[in-house]
């Protein structure tokens, strides 16, 4: 922590921390999260597949709670086609790609008790049970993300809920918690680039020429190292085993892949970050002003904001953030934004933590960022709902 400040802007401690002052309020508490372990998206092509079989589905009772999914406006949950074509195929052993496994549903779990932890027992921020004037939970209209925060949930209140727990989401052409190509046509070109430039950068394709052989995977099968770790990370975390040739590889698939990652992504692109997560980023940046302004509105009044959303979220928003450390987010990765209050000036700070640990966001002196600093900070990838429909309908940037 860096050097104390003046009365006016005395250091607020942080969630958790046991050293609270009486000078700080905690205000508002935003958390998006990764979905948890999961079934491959794809199998490799001609490499001895693993058994995915339902025994690693099973529910635990203690992440079971009484919950619906709703549309944005509260209506009935809406199509989900994305979720559709994940059921079009099976894995080997019989399971669909992409779904919550039984260790992905208790990693989300330990995540609640995490912030039960936080903002129930050390510091009493919310009730002990659900309550949804306090809490809004918002998924991607997935079957895994869903799961996700149905799992958190119930291990941040114990399974113990006042009401029926909510769990937001909406159509695939309206949804902003992922960079959205189906919605906005600029981004699908924009990333289509970058992916196919990804894909042809030198020591990558030396890398991944050498990973086919040594695999035998037959010439004209489109790999490239992204498919090859989910494959790869899927098999380690639950214990299933790897083609020995993959095994060696795991240091360089690890490596190439967070390269394509950031070729794709990265933040020297700023139209890239901006068409991926600026509506995400304006919205919980309107959440705070809303709380900072008392807005009358139902969402103003929530404490507590629950965002269930993937890898490809999480990175652009790391790199916005300035905070991308170069490595994969784990599952269940949670980058989480506190927002302070003085009692007596009514200055207002952030805090941001990811995997837990506290986080200084360049252009910030203090992992306590000033509100005003931290907007500004973000001003380069935020974008509101007109400018992203506006920017989404060019052809470049």
């Amino acid at each position: 922590m860096s050097a104390s400040r003046g009365k006016a802007t005395a250091e607020p401690a942080g969630c958790g921390t046991g050293s609270r002052t009486a000078e700080y309020e905690l205000k508002l508490v935003q958390v998006a999260f990764r979905h948890g372990a999961r079934t491959p998206l794809r199998s490799i092509p001609a490499v001895l597949e693993a058994q995915w079989g339902p025994e690693l589905l099973r529910v635990p009772d203690h992440t079971q709670i009484d919950y619906v999914v709703k549309d944005l406006q509260g209506g009935p949950r809406p199509p989900a086609p994305i979720e559709e074509n994940y059921r079009t195929s099976t894995l080997s052993g019989g399971t669909y790609p992409g779904q919550l496994t039984t260790l992905g549903m208790q990693q989300l779990y330990d995540l609640g008790q995490r912030l039960r932890r936080n903002y129930i027992v050390e510091v009493p921020f919310l009730t002990a049970a659900f309550n949804s004037a306090e809490v809004y939970v918002r998924s991607t209209n997935i079957v895994r993300t869903i799961e996700s925060a149905k799992c958190l949930v119930a291990g941040l209140f114990q399974q113990k809920q006042e009401d029926t727990v909510p769990i937001f989401t909406t159509e695939t052409e309206n949804e902003v918690l992922y960079p959205n190509y189906h919605k906005c046509n600029l981004l699908k070109i924009l990333i289509g680039q970058r992916w196919a430039e990804s894909s042809q950068l030198p020591d990558l394709i030396a890398d991944l020429e050498s990973i086919q052989r040594a695999l035998g995977i037959p010439e004209g099968h489109r790999v490239d190292f992204i498919l090859i770790r989910d494959d790869m990370v899927a098999r380690e975390a639950h214990g299933l085993p790897c083609p020995e040739p993959l095994s060696s590889w795991k240091a360089t698939v690890e490596k190439r892949a967070v390269q394509m990652i950031c070729h794709i992504y990265g933040p020297s692109k700023r139209g890239h970050l901006q068409l991926s997560v600026g509506p995400f980023l304006h919205m919980l940046l309107t959440n705070i002003e809303d709380r900072v302004q008392g807005v009358a509105s139902s969402r103003s009044s929530k404490k507590l904001f629950l965002y269930s959303v993937h890898d490809t979220t999480l990175i652009p928003f790391l790199m916005a953030l300035g905070i991308f450390d170069k490595r994969w987010p784990p599952y269940a990765a949670d980058i989480t934004l506190e927002l302070y209050q003085h009692r007596v000036t009514e200055e207002t700070f952030i805090k941001v933590s990811y995997l837990g640990q506290d986080q200084l966001i360049p252009g910030c002196s203090d992992v306590y960022c000033p509100l005003e600093k931290f907007k500004e900070v973000l001003s380069a990838f935020t974008l509101t709902a007109e400018c992203y429909q506006s920017l989404c309908s060019q052809d470049d940037l």
